[in-house]
């Protein structure tokens, strides 16, 4: 299980939007590098301050907002 802790959001900083404690990356970012294909190693080397586990957190965040969501459509690729 991820630590939520590492989650924080603050109206002050990046508009609000969730980022890992003590920074400015914003949940977003991360899940959008990672979605652009950047390893993890690669994240980490690029983001020296960013740990493995501010990592895990990100993405339990992820899923539990996603949890949360009610969708009302998913468009499935052909």
């Amino acid at each position: 299980m991820a630590d939520l802790t590492r989650i924080v959001a603050n109206p002050a900083v990046m508009m609000g939007k969730p980022v890992i404690r003590g920074t400015r990356l914003t949940v977003e970012h991360i899940l959008d590098e990672l979605a652009g294909g950047l390893s993890l190693a690669d994240l980490l080397d690029s983001h020296p301050r960013l740990t493995a586990a501010d990592v895990q957190a990100a993405l339990g965040f992820a899923a539990e907002s996603v949890r949360m969501e009610r969708l009302s459509t998913i468009q499935v690729a052909s």
